[in-house]
């Protein structure tokens, strides 16, 4: 590593640094009493206001803006449902105690608020709670570090940057309006860099295998640089970094009806130095996320193929970024109106109608 970088240290690097751009994920898959599989993700990002290009948000007297997004999936019902918030309020004392803690809560107009964290809860436990998530976690392996050191090298946009990628998650979540108790295995990242992410591309992958070998890879580019990599995380906690890695578009692939976006579903992930060839495909195909001019498709995978020269089989998640969209900024505003509009409009229907129901009530009391 240059010089001037840091070991990444725990716990105390587990929360907030200052820095341009920041965030704490989760993902994970799920399964009910009956079997029943589902699938979720959940993120909180920091931005610093004054260094980083948002013209979107440019207006707010901030320094730093909150922001989070979150979706989980209902697989055997092939739903999706999702929550894009473009601002959170966070509390005056998230960040501030000895270990990780972020309390804050995405305002709705018209819907009230639900209280929402992201907090360490002892020495390998976390909790989650949002609009849709209830979930604890137990951590089983010391956190990968990324890049070798917990550092990616991207030149000007270079991150600090480890995962935990075996979760133990018992907990709840709201899927087709009813929460529901639910068990499986999660994967956290938390990076933190200064640098602007605005117009990169990257094709990333978070890989659970069988037998709790689990890997990240990612290709990474834009106009400057262009990087592949992968780390893994082996069953006894030992790691392993590569840079010569192929990761390979298939045929299948989903054209988004809205922002006109086309995103492949299929993959083949090689690392040939270590033996490793999968082939991952999307579970559902509508996973795309919307957020101003940002678009991007998020989702649960399905892993086979060999590691080590071994037959290999699990689950994964992938996110794609930078992939041509004719959806902006214009029309994400437009949504959020109409969709603000829509919630404010079924509230005032629903109270005058039960207003009627009081009053028919009262008349039929009175005669």
């Amino acid at each position: 590593m240059p010089p001037e970088i840091k070991p990444v240290k725990f716990p105390e690097d587990e929360s907030a640094h200052e820095c341009v751009v920041e965030w704490w994920y989760f993902n994970g898959h799920l399964k009910d009493a009956a079997g029943r599989e589902y699938s979720f993700m959940d993120c909180l990002f920091k931005v610093d206001l004054k260094r980083v290009k948002a013209p979107f948000w440019s207006w707010l007297p901030l320094k730093l803006l909150y922001f989070s997004h979150s979706q989980v999936a209902d697989i055997g019902r092939r739903s999706f449902q999702h929550h894009i918030t473009p601002f959170s309020l966070i509390s005056d004392d998230s960040f501030t105690k000895p270990s990780l803690f972020a309390n804050y809560v995405n305002p709705e107009l018209g819907s009230g608020y639900v209280n929402c964290v992201i907090e360490k809860t002892g020495e390998a436990t976390y909790h989650i709670k949002s609009e849709d998530l209830d979930l604890n976690f137990v951590s089983t392996k010391p956190p990968l570090l990324e890049g070798g050191a917990g550092y990616v090298d991207l030149g000007p946009r270079s991150s600090y940057y480890y995962s935990l990628t075996n979760l133990q998650t018992k907990g709840q979540i709201r899927a087709g309006g009813a929460w529901i108790d639910v068990a499986g295995k999660s994967w956290m990242d938390h990076q933190w860099a200064d640098a602007n992410y605005a117009k990169v591309h990257w094709d990333w992958f978070s890989i659970q295998l069988e037998g709790d070998t689990e890997m990240i890879c990612c290709a990474y580019s834009e106009t400057e640089m262009r990087l592949n990599y992968a780390d893994v995380s082996y069953p006894d906690g030992t790691q392993e970094h590569f840079e010569n890695v192929e990761i390979i578009p298939g045929e299948r692939k989903w054209k988004s009806p809205k922002s006109q976006a086309t995103y492949p579903l299929s993959w083949r992930v090689k690392v040939p130095s270590k033996g490793i060839d999968l082939e991952l495909e999307t579970r559902l195909e509508n996973q795309e996320m919307l957020f101003g001019a940002v678009n991007y498709w998020e989702g649960p995978l399905l892993v086979k193929g060999s590691f080590g020269g071994r037959p290999a089989q699990g689950l994964g998640f992938m996110e794609l970024v930078g992939y041509s969209s004719k959806y902006g900024t214009v029309d994400y505003v437009g949504d959020e109106i109409g969709r603000t509009g829509r919630r404010v409009y079924s509230m005032a229907k629903g109270k005058a109608k039960s207003m009627a129901n009081d009053l028919k009530k009262s008349l039929k009391g009175s005669k």
